[in-house]
């Protein structure tokens, strides 16, 4: 990680975003450092839930073991399949087998859609570990940042994203869990050849973990560099972000 650029985003957010709180980052290692290790759970737990800790500032590190939701398992990169009749339980479910979230309209559609999944390549064997921006350590490796946003918040990160972009989708909304919106798609779109950020979490499931009116703005560190490079001549200096960066401050 380096340090340097921790401070300067830290001042510069502070300065254009006010007390808005700092973005968490993850990453994937074989190793564990200034971490807690989640233990593994019995019975569901949501992972955005557990991702409350680490806005608060404690940092985790989870194995395949302590993610409990087989969904998650699949966007993290844990597992290559997802749990039985799966299509169904994501679509209209089973009569008095199962009852389906009805999140997309058929089965078939949703064995389509996985057909189009990529897999995450550097998960197997690893622990996801989470921490907030300002907990990062010289040792770390951040993959992708995430902001959990509200929509003026929202508005900035979406603008400076596409300051130094000639076509408008710098960033894209995919379908898919809370999970897959801040660690799936962001972190595969850090090798693309020209990385978009992620906004998320419009999952109704996980939505009971986040206040009622924050997303999410994921976006790999290989852009988020970038970024924090141009705020200080972009729009942030302008009398049109200051009138909004005082409605944030209020």
């Amino acid at each position: 990680m380096d340090l340097t650029l921790k401070k300067r985003f830290a001042e510069q957010w502070a300065k254009y975003f006010g007390a808005t709180e700092l973005p968490i980052a993850f990453y994937y290692s074989k190793e564990v450092r200034n971490a807690k290790l989640v233990a593994p759970v019995k019975g569901h737990s949501c992972l955005i839930c557990e991702l409350a800790k680490v806005r608060n500032g404690q940092s985790l590190a989870f194995s395949a073991e302590a993610i409990s939701c087989g969904g998650a398992k699949r966007y993290l990169g844990f597992a290559d399949t997802m749990r039985p009749n799966f299509e169904y339980f994501l679509s209209c479910g089973i009569p008095n087998k199962m009852e389906g979230e009805r999140y997309i309209r058929t089965p078939e559609m949703v064995v389509e859609i996985q057909k189009h999944q990529q897999a995450i390549p550097d998960a197997k064997g690893s622990h996801i570990i989470f921490k907030r921006w300002d907990m990062l350590e010289e040792f770390d490796t951040p993959a992708v940042v995430i902001f959990f946003a509200k929509p003026d918040v929202l508005s900035g990160l979406f603008t400076l994203a596409n300051f130094d972009q000639t076509e408008p989708n710098g960033t894209f909304t995919p379908f898919g869990p809370g999970c897959g919106t801040i660690v799936h798609y962001p972190y595969l779109e850090k090798d693309a050849p020209r990385p978009r950020a992620v906004i998320g979490m419009f999952d109704p499931s996980a939505r009971p973990c986040v206040p009622k009116d924050m997303l999410t703005f994921a976006v790999p560190m290989v852009k988020f560099e970038k970024m924090v490079s141009y705020m200080g001549e972009s729009f942030l200096i302008t009398n049109t972000w200051t009138n909004v960066r005082k409605r944030i401050e209020g």
